[in-house]
């Protein structure tokens, strides 16, 4: 994941901002912080085109970034929250208002720029840390549907024992056996389904935090 963009607006005024990439950023921008200003919640995340732009909102004032990529909203929330501290501790924050200046863009470009080099030379690192809780998470999830498989067969073998004289007189019936042999081939295509959408899952992974390269 990379921070591509970064600005810092007062309403729907673009105070100060930077590009990494080429491309446009503007019109994307203008309608991020449109919906920031209607909806005035904290954080937000919003997918638009190939970019991911996530904000933080103080006080009327909304630092927004663009990532190219949804797998990480850690980083870009930790940079936001970097650039707020820094802009609210500039003796240019004590006016009552910001007015788009030269001044204070080129101030605050600057603390963009740097907040940028920083996050995204750290990359590395950051995706090790994501890559790692996102797996944890698909183990988590592993556990829980091969606990409910072990529940199940547990329930299917209490009803074995319970029905074992009656399954022992049945047994030479084809009919019988053909139904067992339903519920066993039932259980084993569940573990087989969730062994292959687990490592289905980590190969996303791992393709979308370049470990593995494209």
């Amino acid at each position: 994941m990379t921070i591509t963009y970064s600005c810092i607006a007062n309403g729907r005024a673009v105070l100060a901002e930077l590009a990494l990439t080429g491309g446009s950023y503007q019109e994307a921008t203008a309608r991020v912080l449109k919906l920031v200003l209607l909806r005035a919640e904290p954080k937000t995340i919003i997918q638009m085109g190939s970019f991911v732009y996530h904000t933080l909102f103080i006080d009327g004032i909304t630092y927004l970034c663009a990532t190219d990529s949804a797998l990480d909203s850690v980083t870009p929330h930790a940079f936001l929250k970097n650039v707020s501290d820094t802009i609210l501790r500039n003796p240019l924050k004590s006016q009552e208002y910001f007015s788009p200046s030269n001044a204070i863009a080129a101030d605050f470009q600057q603390v963009l720029g740097k907040y940028m080099m920083i996050y995204n030379k750290n990359q590395d690192g950051n995706s090790v840390c994501t890559l790692k809780s996102q797996i944890t998470d698909v183990k988590n999830i592993m556990s829980e549907n091969i606990d409910k498989i072990l529940e199940s067969e547990e329930r299917l073998n209490n009803f074995t024992d319970r029905t074992d004289d009656v399954t022992t007189m049945a047994k030479e019936s084809p009919q019988t056996r053909k139904i067992f042999r339903k519920i066993w081939c039932k259980h084993f295509k569940k573990i087989i389904i969730i062994i292959m959408t687990i490592l289905l899952s980590i190969i996303i992974i791992l393709l979308s935090t370049n470990v593995i390269p494209t």
